[in-house]
């Protein structure tokens, strides 16, 4: 149709046969031999666009539109002639050769497609050279928006970006994270792959197998059987096919003749609507097709336009008169028109009436005319008269153009690319073509209608492709082999937890938490010391109180008798307060159990070691006497005997204690214990306790204990009693041993124990010691006074007379209540 300005049209009116290119020796005319119903509907609805904007008087008033239409035959060798025709100068049908195409005019101002992007590469560079705008109805591969090789190319349909960022969230939702993904062996199909391994990759789904379709006519067979055998082997589910419909058609003819198992087919937009792949014999027996397809915009008078442009086709009168406005038409040149299109009907066209690239044909004629709107300064009234605005010019005013089609806003980025939504079709199988159900939307976001869903699967069931399991909750992924979705689960330990379900290593847990195996959290630890209430503790208590009090009886008795010769032979007022030191020996395991704090730490070793020296010190003295009156000759132990009673011998326990008073004075301030919060050595809480800075200035410590006792031991071991005498050597030797077998036992206990445990082992081993001591020498006296009196006289204890006991008093006023004893 003639105009003021011309659009050219690009349209797979028909289809060859796949073997007649490969055929060619001369570049003679190709015949288009089958009909394609969806090429003659996107024509149509250009057409329509076209004479909407003429009868309208808002985009272009006093202007008219025309139109060039071709077919493309979806070959680019076909789409050549008419992309060629478009470039011949206005009312010629070359293309002149200039310098400078500044003021060259051909034959149309923009182009609308074609409608696969195989087309596009051929026509874009051609049209990108003259700056021609060229506005493709159904070219999605993301290539076409590099702005350096297609400088001129728009679209108003989505890149294929969107459709593969589509495909990936879908795999995503339906859990499919081990799938093959192949295409056609052209620009499409490896664009397509490229892509999607790339936004694949990133979101952490493993391509087992990749591959690539070949074209007819260049198929070998070996290499498609190949194909299918490594799909099988991959062991997928899933396959995600990116192809045209010839290549998608021929892979499927062999796979259907296989026997490859069914899976679920993920269809790019290219052949999810293909007549040529839906009508292939057997489809229905490859499983589950879906794909994304772009959602379209209803047009409700579309159908009456086609109807009525069918029925004027069919007149003969009408067709007569078309010929005699446009002679020739241009059929010596682009050979003759599409035979078939005079004779079809409204039901060949009905499955393509709804096709959502209609729409955007449709739309893309709109896009052209608000440019051109715009490089006109087109105002309600008319626009003004300026010379012809060349395809260059027009081009400019198209770079992020807004305008409506049919009450639609649509907009042009700076890519030429528009902001389009897409439906998820899944083929339902009715009869012998399937029926395209929408089954999901995205815009942006995927949203699945899994209602609507059918499987292929026994019970329809989702199937499952993964090439692992998916991990339990505290579980890590250790990849083995080369994909990441392969992979062995292992648990997290305890003290790590697993932070983020994607995260490949546990994470640990701070010092102050804790986590058992496989954990998503970590927990506080709390702190863990010697409780009161614990029963180690209570069962240590009951062991004080026993010991506690039976010291404060046997003191009670030694205190009531002191004038007895059972407690001058003992010592008399140094017994009483040696086992007042072995009383206060017992209080200090009060320091051990509760939270251990500064003060409990520094005071817990000095207020053991200071009572239990005065209480050695009173028995090393009467461990001297016993070997002074035994093994010494008579002279000698007349003249020691003075010396270790009376007030020299609370001088030595004085000199023994300040002793210890050193040392405990050197260990604290040279060694201080410390409060120590340990975190690792409990694996829920968190150990407070009284750290020992060095086990030498604590063995020290003990050093003049171990020195009075080894004494007392040496003392009293070989010691040959008087006949008839108490035996006070044996109770001294074995109150030693008990001393000694308690804290040698003590050392490889407190090694060996558990650290939370070590402060009941210093209780136990306190105890022990007080108790062996106290069984061993003081108890059997406390007998002899309660239940033995008769054996209470000087001659059992003291060995004579009132001389030997005069000599052996403890003090002045001992030797006075002797001889009124007397």
């Amino acid at each position: 149709m003639q105009g003021d300005y011309v659009i050219g049209g690009l349209f797979p009116l028909g289809l060859t046969e796949d073997t007649e290119l490969g055929n060619r020796t001369q570049p003679q005319t190709t015949k288009c031999t089958r009909f394609s119903s969806h090429g003659l509907i996107w024509a149509l609805a250009v057409k329509m666009a076209v004479e909407e904007i003429n009868r309208a008087s808002t985009l272009l008033p006093g202007l008219r539109l025309g139109y060039d239409l071709f077919d493309t035959c979806s070959e680019p060798v076909v789409a050549m002639k008419p992309s060629l025709m478009f470039m011949a100068k206005a009312g010629g049908h070359g293309v002149a050769a200039y310098c400078d195409y500044t003021r060259y005019q051909p034959r149309v101002l923009a182009v609308v497609g074609p409608h696969s992007s195989e087309l596009a590469f051929v026509t874009g560079k051609l049209f990108g050279f003259f700056l021609m705008p060229q506005v493709s109805y159904g070219a999605g591969v993301d290539l076409l928006s590099d702005r350096e090789t297609f400088p001129s190319f728009f679209r108003t349909v989505p890149s294929d970006r969107v459709q593969v960022a589509a495909v990936v969230e879908l795999l995503q939702e339906l859990r499919w994270s081990w799938v093959a993904a192949l295409g056609s062996d052209d620009t499409s199909g490896r664009q397509g792959l490229r892509l999607f391994s790339s936004l694949a990759s990133a979101q952490g789904i493993c391509i087992a197998y990749e591959g690539l379709v070949p074209l007819p006519p260049h198929v070998q067979p070996g290499a498609l059987l190949g194909l299918l055998s490594h799909v099988s082997r991959a062991g997928v589910q899933v396959v995600v096919l990116f192809s045209s419909a010839h290549a998608a058609r021929t892979l499927f003819s062999y796979s259907i003749h296989c026997g490859l198992s069914p899976k679920v087919w993920v269809a790019s937009e290219a052949w999810l609507t293909s007549d040529l792949v839906m009508t292939l014999p057997g489809m229905a027996q490859v499983g589950t097709v879906l794909g994304f397809l772009q959602r379209g915009t209803p047009m409700p008078a579309f159908t009456s336009y086609v109807q009525t442009r069918l029925a004027l086709a069919a007149d003969p009168a009408f067709c007569a008169s078309l010929d005699a406005e446009q002679p020739g038409l241009d059929e010596h040149v682009l050979g003759p028109r599409c035979p078939q299109c005079d004779h079809i009907t409204l039901e060949n066209l009905s499955a393509s009436l709804l096709h959502p690239q209609t729409f955007a044909a449709y739309a893309a004629v709109y896009g052209i005319a608000q440019a051109l709107h715009n490089t006109l300064l087109c105002t309600a009234s008319g626009c003004p008269v300026r010379e012809p605005v060349r395809p260059w010019q027009l081009l400019e005013n198209m770079y992020n153009l807004s305008f409506r089609a049919h009450d639609q806003a649509l907009r042009f980025d700076t890519s030429g690319n528009v902001d389009m939504h897409y439906d998820l079709k899944l083929w339902v199988w009715q009869d012998q073509t399937p029926e395209l159900r929408t089954v999901g939307t995205f815009d942006g976001h995927l949203q699945l209608l899994s209602s609507q869903m059918w499987w292929h699967t026994p019970r329809n069931e989702k199937p499952v492709s993964q090439c692992s399991r998916k991990c339990k909750k505290g579980q890590v992924r250790r990849v083995k082999g080369f994909h990441s979705c392969c992979y062995d689960c292992v648990d997290c330990k305890a003290g790590s937890y697993l932070r983020n379900p994607e995260d490949l290593f546990c994470t640990p847990c701070d010092q102050d938490k804790w986590s058992p195996a496989r954990s998503l959290h970590c927990f506080p630890r709390r702190p863990r010391f010697l409780a009161w209430e614990e029963p180690a503790v209570l069962l240590l208590l009951a062991l004080l109180g026993l010991t506690l009090g039976l010291v404060l009886a046997a003191l009670g008795l030694f205190v009531r008798h002191r004038d007895s010769p059972l407690v001058l032979a003992s010592g008399g007022l140094r017994a009483c307060f040696g086992l007042a030191c072995l009383g206060l020996v017992c209080l200090s395991v009060l320091l051990f159990p509760g939270q251990p704090g500064h003060a409990s730490c520094l005071a817990q070793q000095p207020l053991l070691h200071l009572p239990l020296t005065g209480c050695l010190s009173t028995l090393l003295l009467q461990a001297a006497e016993i070997f002074t009156e035994s093994e010494l000759p008579p002279s000698w132990a007349g003249q020691l005997r003075g010396h270790l009673q009376g007030p020299w011998a609370w001088l030595v326990m004085l000199f023994a204690m300040l002793v210890e008073v050193a040392l405990c004075a050197w260990y604290l301030v040279a060694f201080p214990p410390e409060v120590v919060t340990d975190w690792q050595v409990l694996p829920t809480e968190a150990l407070v306790h009284c750290r020992v800075r060095s086990w030498v200035s604590f063995g020290l410590v003990h050093a003049t204990n171990v020195m009075l006792a080894s004494l007392c031991f040496l003392g009293t071991f070989l010691v040959q009693t008087r006949p008839g005498c108490y035996n006070g050597a044996r109770g001294l030797t074995f109150a030693m041993l008990a001393y000694f077998v308690t804290w040698v036992s003590f050392v490889p206990l407190l090694a060996n124990v558990h650290m939370a445990y070590q402060p009941a082992v210093q209780m136990g081993a306190i105890l022990l010691c007080a108790l062996g001591i106290l069984v061993t020498f003081h108890l059997p006296r406390c007998y002899l006074l309660l239940w033995r009196p008769e054996c209470n006289t000087p001659e059992f204890f003291l060995g004579g007379g009132s001389g030997g006991a005069r000599g052996r008093g403890g003090s002045g006023d001992e030797e006075e209540t002797q001889r009124k004893n007397e």
